[in-house]
């Protein structure tokens, strides 16, 4: 266990709101309770599920474009091994990045797209963020949009229809996520990407001040969130708070 101490060294490991079971997805438990690590070049099994990139938005707030791609997909592999499963992570921490970077939303998606061309079986995410952008523009309901889109159960679905929300409601946070939250999907991760998007894109002022009070470990979230665009930053606040880093 010597080797692996570091892994305890952290102010998150003492929140302990956060060893409360929450219900993750079967292949991210089947993946971590194997004893091994997927990986893109061996991965562990077939899975595309959302579960890889609904938990990616940190690595697009954390690395610049240039990086984030590939960690997130990297990170998501650990547990999804369909190239669907963690090319979609890929995707979303790029357009987070990109945003970051200063990019509007729908800038941010189009270079998406020429970055996902550049990885392997790439097809299934780029149709879904392709339609994405299409439907953003067609004058459907959302409800029908939606479903032309998929359920959201797996990566490249999750990832179209939050990109839909987010291009459709650029500027409205609660009409993009009430929109992302209403289909017969998975429409909690769903939610949580599109809230990711623009939570990068809108910033906190702009989200409901009644939604983020009622936000479970609030404070928390905004921490982790501050800590990791300080990290991005490259800025001397970093290193003085993490200073093994």
């Amino acid at each position: 266990m010597k080797d692996r101490d570091w892994i305890y060294d952290g102010w998150l490991i003492g929140v302990k709101e956060l060893h409360e079971r929450r219900a993750p997805g079967n292949s991210c438990l089947s993946a971590l309770s194997s004893g091994r690590q997927g990986t893109i070049d061996e991965p562990i099994n077939n899975s595309k599920g959302c579960g890889g990139v609904m938990r990616i938005a940190p690595a697009g707030l954390f690395y610049r474009k240039e990086n984030a791609f590939r960690m997130a997909a990297d990170f998501a592999a650990l547990t999804h091994g369909h190239p669907s499963g963690y090319l979609s992570a890929g995707a979303l921490a790029y357009m987070i990045a990109s945003i970051i970077e200063g990019q509007d939303i729908e800038t941010a998606v189009k270079n998406t797209l020429i970055e996902l061309e550049n990885h392997e079986n790439h097809q299934e995410c780029m149709q879904s963020l392709n339609q994405a952008l299409e439907l953003s523009k067609s004058g459907l309901s959302d409800v029908d949009a939606i479903s032309l889109l998929g359920k959201g159960w797996v990566g490249e679905e999750a990832l179209g229809i939050s990109t839909y929300c987010a291009l459709k409601y650029k500027d409205d946070f609660k009409k993009a996520l009430i929109a992302a939250v209403n289909h017969d999907g998975d429409s909690d991760s769903t939610g949580a990407i599109t809230g990711n998007i623009l939570g990068a894109y809108l910033g906190l002022n702009k989200i409901p001040a009644d939604w983020v009070e009622k936000v479970e470990l609030k404070e928390v979230l905004t921490q982790m969130a501050d800590d990791l665009l300080m990290g991005y930053q490259e800025g001397r606040q970093w290193w003085n708070r993490y200073p093994g880093y």
